[in-house]
């Protein structure tokens, strides 16, 4: 089955760890307490908190209700600047990875299905995949406001 009840899951601690050695990330943005892998973090009960994301790297592995306003802000802050390294679930059909994933986004799909860290441990229902969102992809790729122009005209 590809669909859950569940609305959000841990990052596993591996993953994050060898990204972390990559990214050196300094702030989770979407977490609890509980969850939390950076020493700063957002609570993701806050949706979209406006506080600066800056300087980055950031890491995202947000809620999948409203996970489109989530990935367009991932673009947003790094449009601004700040390389942010999402973990989403690959959902090719999706308008948001069509508006977002797909002009913007570094892909890193992932083999298998995650085993998530969290009390209920189990493989995701389906499969994932990591973005990285870099400043650099909306200098080299469709500007920022072409993008709007072709949202607005469905």
């Amino acid at each position: 089955m590809f669909s859950s009840l569940r609305q959000d899951w841990a990052t596993p601690r591996a993953l994050f760890e060898i990204l972390d050695r990559e990214f050196r990330f300094a702030l989770d943005a979407c977490a609890t307490a509980e969850t939390a892998c950076c020493a700063r973090w957002f609570e993701r009960e806050a949706l979209l908190p406006e506080s600066s994301w800056a300087p980055g790297p950031v890491w995202m592995n947000p809620p999948f209700r409203g996970i489109a306003a989530w990935v367009e802000r991932a673009c947003r802050e790094a449009r601004a600047g700040v390389v942010v390294v999402c973990l989403l679930p690959s959902r090719t059909d999706t308008s948001w990875w069509h508006d977002y994933v797909m002009p913007f986004g570094e892909l890193r799909f992932l083999r298998g299905r995650l085993s998530f860290d969290d009390r209920r441990r189990g493989r995701a229902p389906f499969p994932s995949v990591v973005v990285v969102f870099r400043p650099e992809h909306f200098r080299s790729r469709l500007k920022w406001e072409d993008l709007g122009v072709a949202l607005a005209s469905r």
